[in-house]
């Protein structure tokens, strides 16, 4: 019995350690946070998936000094645009004991913490490092396949490897797969091919198999955790209570299209495209409205078009879009993190990642279907240190009402999964955590090799 008992446990999917013991941790953590640090380091490669406003700067940041302490080599930290600036900004903030570098390109680098946008990958060689963390680490699927293809294979040769999000969509397993891969886990495939089952004919889509639930919670708290608050590893949630939050929607009157007496609902992509298209103008005004006064707002739209007549609608709105350069777009977005502009106006997958503007409590949204885009974009500012409430006006045109629904169930069935997913790995994240030695496999050899004899002619 004994010898199936450990023939079953040699079949279980877990990944070993491949880290170091740190020394000394920065007493300005918390002691859940500083036990996170010290697991991440232990683990080697790790995944931090915590909610936002628990600390993930200072956790990665603490993390890279005791890599770069360990290794003797340089450290880079990829961040998304604007969040390098308020990367070095924390260190000071809490007191990091190593020197912080934002840098553009190699020549930069310096055998410290290095902090780059991911926009700048391609100009960084990985061999000069002896870690990478990435801030955010969710981009990995909303970056162009190109960075995504050269984190996964080109940066694989880095020794200690780190990817620090707010909780990936909990829905979304081929994010969780990305993560799993660029840490050098599993490869997506195989973790598919491990715990997954097609979900009817639709190859796209993946459903956890019913006896392989517990093991798949069971290899995640192998290699990484997730923390909503310090309670999920069990500690006192003191100071990290979330404020009231208050969603407001407003709809614009729908046009009827050709030969049609009344608008109807739009429920195919092409057309909501078009309602979008035909009420431009109307939530282009609506939200003027909303953001005229003397709060700091963030306008967030889905058109080059609306940016544009947003800007012209509002005196004082400054806009962040594609047309300008890396370096003006950081310079704007750094602008209104330091309260210098008051209204901004941008599109999610340009400022929402990262940035901390719990100096505002005002969000203006033109809403579409992607519930993670939605989420991003309100957790900019609902989140752990946000004083005030917080307010979200949705604006759509009334065509669009489904999409406002849609949003609605995807937030209540993420948040249904996200709660049974924090169940399960809480305890299997804090028996991982509170072990006080590093796991080694030991190797035995008992058998003399002996080179081939074409190897040795």
């Amino acid at each position: 019995m004994n010898d199936y008992q450990q023939f079953i446990e040699r079949k279980t999917l877990i990944d070993s350690p491949t880290g170091f013991e740190p020394g000394e941790i920065n007493p300005a953590l918390f002691p859940w946070q500083a036990e996170i640090v010290k697991y991440a380091c232990m683990r080697g490669r790790f995944g931090g998936y915590e909610d936002c406003g628990l600390g993930k700067s200072i956790q990665q940041l603490e993390s890279a000094r005791l890599i770069n302490e360990h290794t003797g080599l340089p450290v880079l930290i990829l961040a998304p645009l604007a969040v390098a600036e308020q990367t070095k900004r924390e260190a000071r903030k809490f007191d990091i004991q190593a020197e912080v570098r934002v840098c553009k390109d190699q020549s930069h680098v310096g055998n410290c913490i290095n902090v780059a946008n991911y926009e700048r990958l391609h100009l960084f060689d990985p061999s000069q490092f002896g870690g990478v963390l990435l801030d955010e680490g969710s981009i990995l699927k909303s970056v162009d396949g190109k960075t995504r293809g050269t984190l996964l294979s080109e940066w694989q040769c880095v020794p200690f490897r780190q990817s620090w999000s707010a909780t990936p969509a909990p829905n979304d397993f081929m994010e969780i797969g990305n993560q799993a891969e660029f840490l050098g886990v599993m490869k997506r495939s195989e973790m598919l091919a491990s715990f997954f089952v097609h979900d009817g004919g639709d190859t796209s889509k993946w459903r956890l198999k019913g006896h392989a639930r517990d093991a798949f919670w069971r290899w995640m708290a192998s290699w990484c955790v997730m923390v909503r608050r310090p309670s999920d590893l069990g500690h006192p949630n003191d100071g990290y209570n979330l404020p009231a939050i208050d969603y407001h929607e407003h709809y614009t009157q729908a046009t009827a299209a050709p030969g049609q007496l009344f608008a109807l609902n739009a429920s195919t992509l092409s057309e909501r495209r078009g309602a979008r298209r035909t009420s431009l103008k109307d939530r282009c005004a609506k939200a003027a409205e909303l953001a005229t006064n003397d709060q700091p707002c963030v306008i967030w739209c889905n058109l080059n078009d609306e940016g544009t007549l947003l800007e012209k609608l509002i005196p004082d709105a400054v806009e962040v879009a594609g047309r300008h350069t890396i370096e003006q777009k950081e310079e704007r977005l750094a602008a209104f993190t330091a309260g210098d502009i008051r209204c901004l106006i941008t599109k999610p997958k340009i400022g929402g990642f990262g940035l901390n503007w719990q100096h505002c409590a005002n969000t203006v949204i033109f809403p579409t279907d992607s519930w993670e885009s939605w989420y991003q974009m309100v957790r900019r500012f609902w989140r752990f240190g946000q004083e005030r409430p917080v307010n979200v006006h949705a604006v759509a045109s009334e065509s669009e009402v489904t999409v406002i629904e849609n949003l609605k169930r995807k937030e209540k069935d993420a948040g249904i999964m996200f709660d049974g997913i924090a169940a399960a790995m809480s305890e299997l994240s804090v028996e991982q955590i509170r072990k006080t030695e590093r796991q080694t496999t030991n190797y035995t050899p008992t058998e003399r090799m002996e080179l081939p004899k074409w190897l040795t002619m």
